[in-house]
């Protein structure tokens, strides 16, 4: 909700008979000392320099209009161009994709076989010496 600040109203209510209307500031509604030179006024109430700045903002805002509608349909047709690769290219991806996951798969395997045949070696090199060396056991 927004901050209600003091001496407005919400909109669609009038102001209450117990609150002034505000004063008008004197400074603003006065009239100015020297009357300067006016610009002639033409019937629709705008004058030429208003008329030519409104012509030049008209032609920069059908500018950029057009600028945006030409990257959009240079977008547009890059999409089409990137999604009918990409349809062509769907089960290669696909199988690239599937590939690396069997990779992954594939390598854990490989470490394990690695693991336990080192732990075999490990474990038959222990026996060779305490049987065929140290003659601790004997068979």
């Amino acid at each position: 909700m927004a901050k209600r600040v003091r001496g407005t109203v919400r909109p669609g209510r009038r102001r209450s008979a117990s609150h002034p209307q505000p004063r008008p500031n004197t400074l603003r509604d006065a009239a100015p000392a020297s009357p300067s030179p006016s610009p002639t006024r033409r019937p629709g109430g705008l004058t030429e320099d208003e008329e030519r700045r409104a012509a030049e903002i008209e032609a920069r805002i059908v500018e950029q209009e057009r600028s945006v509608e030409e990257s959009r349909r240079r977008r547009d047709t890059r999409e089409r161009v990137v999604g009918e690769e990409r349809s062509r290219t769907a089960q290669a991806g696909g199988l690239a994709a599937q590939a690396s996951q069997e990779y992954a798969y594939v390598v854990r395997d490989v470490r394990r076989i690695v693991l336990i045949g080192g732990g075999l070696v490990a474990i038959l090199l222990v026996l060779f010496v305490l049987i065929d060396l140290t003659h601790v056991l004997t068979i």
